[in-house]
């Protein structure tokens, strides 16, 4: 098959691309140019195309959609679409072609809001309560309506917390503050908000990219669907300072305190990024990728981050990790 991935080379791209090359699929990236996939050790096949597109201008042109289409692609992975005007737009281009693609979008699994019931299921309510979740339920409804009217075949996958070698995962305290992974391998005091019992669920990369993957190989199980795409189980935030410590061969040493008091001693940006993570305090299940495309996750949560901090120990922004083996949870 011919695929383009809009935005091949960023977070989940750098894994999907060699992915789909190496199935023997032709596969077009368009991307604004300015990275080179994430994970260093990745290698991407020389057949793949990568084409400069940078899609707010085309975008306000009112020429993406068109662009993408004139590909003549038979799947199109989207993975940089925040709005339902940019949805929209390409839609209405993929659409009007005579063959019209499989179209898929990333989401994410803040369109549920917070969970009611554990672990939620794709089918559960949707109840997002911030502004990038409310846009990923518009979006999400839009494609599935089309989609289920025959008009236009699209999946939706939607990814927790993104993480691996790269960049700072998530991390104790629910922020990307990297002192507080300094401060439990030295075997400092760390403070976290409320009783530590919100949760956290991130996902490898590559576990994402298996989730589309495993849906375009399924486009009959995958069309008019939408998937989580995050490790099996989630993990409270007391819980994940205690394994992240003994990495280090560390006892965690943890102060629980009030939100509003822990609050007072963390940078206004870490704090907003931690409450938005304790309203949510997602669980969600992988069960309908498993039965649906056959996918389970590789990398449970504790694996996803440990890969992510021992390339930032590698990086000299940690000290080196002492433990033989990664923790599983």
């Amino acid at each position: 098959m011919d695929i383009v991935v809009i935005g091949g080379t960023g977070h989940i791209g750098s894994h999907l691309v060699p992915q789909l090359a190496a199935a023997g699929h032709g596969v077009t990236v368009l991307s604004r140019g300015h990275r080179r996939p994430y994970a260093s050790g990745l290698v991407w096949p020389g057949d793949v195309t990568n084409v400069v597109v940078d899609r707010d201008e085309q975008e306000a042109a009112g020429t993406f959609g068109t662009l993408v289409a004139d590909r003549q692609a038979d799947v199109v992975v989207d993975l940089t679409c925040f709005t339902l005007d940019s949805a929209r737009q390409l839609t209405t281009a993929l659409a009007a072609a005579p063959t019209p693609p499989h179209l898929l979008h990333c989401g994410s699994i803040w369109a549920h809001g917070a969970s009611r019931v554990v672990p939620t299921t794709e089918e559960s309510p949707r109840r997002p309560h911030t502004a990038y979740g409310k846009a990923k339920v518009a979006i999400e409804e839009h494609l599935l309506a089309l989609s289920r009217a025959g008009d236009l075949p699209c999946t939706v996958v939607h990814p927790g917390h993104i993480s691996g070698p790269g960049w700072v995962p998530v991390g104790p305290s629910g922020n990307v503050d990297v002192g507080v992974f300094a401060a439990l391998a030295a075997g400092e005091t760390v403070a976290l908000p409320d009783q530590g019992l919100a949760t956290l669920q991130h996902v490898h990369a590559a576990d994402v990219a298996g989730v589309f993957a495993a849906a375009i190989e399924r486009p009959e199980a995958a069309v008019s669907e939408s998937f989580h795409a995050v490790a099996d189980g989630a993990l409270t935030l007391l819980g994940y300072a205690e394994a992240v410590a003994r990495w280090w061969g560390r006892e965690a040493l943890v102060e629980l305190q009030p939100l509003p008091v822990w609050s007072e001693h963390v940078a206004p940006e870490h704090v907003a990024t931690t409450v938005d993570h304790l309203t949510h305090s997602p669980h969600c299940s992988m069960d309908k990728a498993a039965d649906l495309l056959g996918f389970r996750p590789l990398h449970t949560g504790l694996e996803t981050v440990r890969e992510a901090v021992a390339a930032l120990a590698d990086e000299g922004q940690l000290p080196p990790l002492t433990d033989a083996v990664a923790s599983r949870g």
